[in-house]
C-alpha cells in the first residue's frame, strides 16, 4: 500500500506548507494531491510544489470539470505533465449542483453522461492519432451551435505527451463508481468504509466487466482523515466537524451525495438528525450528533498503535493507495507504519 497526502481547500488565505510536503517526500510518500471547490484553485498548487519538488507525484484532487472545458483540462495536464518529467496525475470530479450552478453558472445536468464525454474527449487529446471531432450530448467540437461561424477546424495537439496519463476521477454512489472503474485509472473516494469494500467491490468490478479489463493495475486511493493522540474522543471530535459539514451541509437536502452515503452505511436516523441540525443553523449540535461508529468507519483515530491495528483492514480491503489528509505527526505517523 503507497501513501499519498492530500492538500486542503484554501481559506480566506492561501500558504503550502512546503516543508512538510519537501519531508514526505523524502520519507517515501508517492503522491501529493491539491484541491478546488471555490477558493483557490487545485492547478496552481500542483505546480507550484511540482517545481519545488524532484521525485514525489502530483495530482489534483480534484479539477472540477464545469470550470473547464475538456481541452483545457488536457492542455493543462499535458504541460504539468511535461514540466514536471511524468509526474502529474489528472484527478477529476463532477462537484455538485450548488457549486456547479450557483458557482461555474453551468447546468448539472446528467454527470454520468457529462462525465464520460469529458473523459473520452480528454484521452482522444492525449492520444493524438487524428484531429479531435466529437459529437456527443454534451460536447460538439467543433461546435456546431445555431450561432456558429462555421469556421472551426479539428485540431490536434501541438504539445506531444503521454497518451496513457492516469486519470483518476472522485466518486460516491454506486454508478459514478462504476463508471470510475470502466474509464479511469484510479478512484479517489471519500468517507471510504473499509469494512463495506464487498459493497464498493460489487460497483468496481461492474464497470471493470463493461470495460473488458480485470481492474489489475486499478488504483484505489480513499481520501482518510487521521488523527493521531492518546485522546481517541479528541481525536474524533476533529474529524466529526468535517463529517457534519458534509453529511449535514454539503448539498441541499434530497440532493446531498454524502448524507446518501451515511444512510447507504446504515446510519439513517444519524444521517437525518446531522442534516436536520446543520441546516437549522445548529452546528456543534450536528457535530456532536455524529456516532462514532461512523468516525471509526471513515477515520483512523486515537494513538498510534490503534492506528496501527485498524490500519490491516484498510490492507486487507484492496486499497492500493491510502491518502491521508493530516498533520506533520499524523503524516509521519502512517508513514513509519507503512512505508
Amino acid at each position: 500500500m503507497k501513501l499519498a497526502l492530500t492538500l486542503d481547500y484554501s481559506g480566506s488565505t492561501i500558504a503550502l506548507d512546503m516543508e512538510k510536503i519537501l519531508e514526505l517526500e523524502r520519507l517515501g510518500y508517492d503522491s501529493v494531491w491539491s484541491a478546488e471547490a471555490y477558493g483557490s484553485d487545485a492547478v496552481t498548487p500542483a505546480a507550484w510544489i511540482a517545481a519545488l519538488t524532484t521525485r514525489i507525484h502530483v495530482g489534483t484532487g480534484i479539477m472540477q470539470m464545469a470550470g473547464r472545458t475538456p481541452a483545457a483540462t488536457a492542455m493543462t495536464a499535458m504541460t504539468l505533465d511535461a514540466l514536471s518529467g511524468g509526474r502529474f496525475r489528472l484527478g477529476l470530479g463532477v462537484s455538485g449542483p450548488q457549486v456547479v450552478e450557483g458557482w461555474h453558472g453551468q447546468p448539472f445536468g446528467k454527470p454520468l453522461r457529462r462525465t464520460r464525454e469529458y473523459v473520452e474527449i480528454v484521452r482522444a487529446i492525449f492520444r493524438r492519432e487524428k484531429p479531435l471531432e466529437y459529437r456527443g450530448e454534451y460536447y460538439r467540437i467543433p461546435y456546431a451551435g445555431p450561432d456558429a461561424t462555421g469556421l472551426g477546424k479539428p485540431l490536434k495537439s501541438i504539445l506531444h505527451g503521454r497518451s496513457d496519463l492516469p486519470i483518476y476521477l472522485a466518486a460516491v454512489g454506486p454508478k459514478n463508481v462504476t463508471l470510475a472503474a470502466e474509464i479511469a485509472d484510479g478512484w479517489i473516494p471519500v468517507f471510504f468504509s473499509a469494512p463495506r469494500m464487498k459493497m464498493f467491490r460489487e460497483w468496481l468490478d461492474e464497470g471493470f466487466r463493461r470495460a473488458g479489463k480485470s481492474g489489475a493495475g486499478f488504483d484505489i486511493m480513499p481520501m482518510v482523515a487521521v488523527v493521531v493522540g492518546d485522546d481517541v474522543a479528541a481525536c474524533r471530535r476533529l474529524v466529526k466537524g468535517k463529517l457534519a459539514l458534509y453529511v449535514g451541509g454539503m448539498g441541499a437536502r434530497g440532493r446531498n451525495f454524502y448524507n446518501d452515503q451515511a444512510r447507504r452505511y446504515g446510519y439513517e436516523e444519524a444521517a437525518k438528525t446531522i442534516q436536520d441540525l446543520y441546516l437549522s443553523g445548529r452546528k456543534a449540535e450536528a457535530e456532536a450528533a455524529v456516532p462514532d461508529a461512523l468516525v471509526d468507519e471513515v477515520a483512523l483515530c486515537g494513538p498510534r498503535e490503534r492506528v496501527r491495528e485498524r490500519l490491516g483492514e484498510w490492507r486487507s480491503a484492496g486499497v492500493t493507495t491510502l491518502m491521508v489528509a493530516g498533520d506533520r505527526v499524523a503524516a509521519r505517523t502512517m508513514a513509519e507504519l507503512v512505508l
